[in-house]
């Protein structure tokens, strides 16, 4: 078992707060020294609002699922022994009402990934992907649909 730790951190600087027009700018700190700018969504709240540059709460979800998802991946094609010399994934997720409230109902991961000596067989990374699916800890943690979109 382990834990995981995040400080977030936010301050209302001034604002008046209860006429809802204050910032939703916030620091999200990390035990290993990480410290980033987060702010709501602008497709959530008015740009005067937010931060738009920083990261909101909806891109974290996507990232996490697809860093997991690239954490086992890359470590199931090592075991295989298959060198891997990059992974991009233009993950994205979509925010609609599910059982009458916003959620991300679903996050789809696309990635593209290139292999030393060519690719790989195409079926043999479609394995590999639903493996790392099968292991990743934040895909169990979650509700939404998760989509693997890979090149044919």
């Amino acid at each position: 078992m382990s834990e995981h730790l995040a400080r977030v951190h936010w301050q209302r600087n001034g604002a008046v707060f209860t006429d809802q027009r204050y910032s939703r700018a916030h620091r999200w700190q990390f035990d290993g020294g990480a410290d980033i700018a987060a702010a709501a969504s602008p497709g959530v709240v008015p740009a005067a609002l937010t931060d738009a540059s920083a990261v909101d709460p909806e891109e974290a979800f996507v990232a996490a699922i697809s860093s997991c998802h690239m954490l086992w991946f890359l470590s199931l094609a090592a075991a295989a022994g298959i060198c891997i010399d990059s992974y991009v994934d233009e993950a994205v997720g979509h925010m609609r009402k599910v059982d009458g409230r916003m959620a991300i109902a679903e996050v789809v991961l696309r990635p593209r990934i290139v292999c030393s000596g060519g690719a790989a067989d195409s079926e043999r990374l479609h394995e590999l992907h639903e493996a790392a699916h099968d292991r990743c800890f934040i895909a169990h943690s979650v509700r939404c649909a998760i989509r693997i979109e890979t090149p044919a």
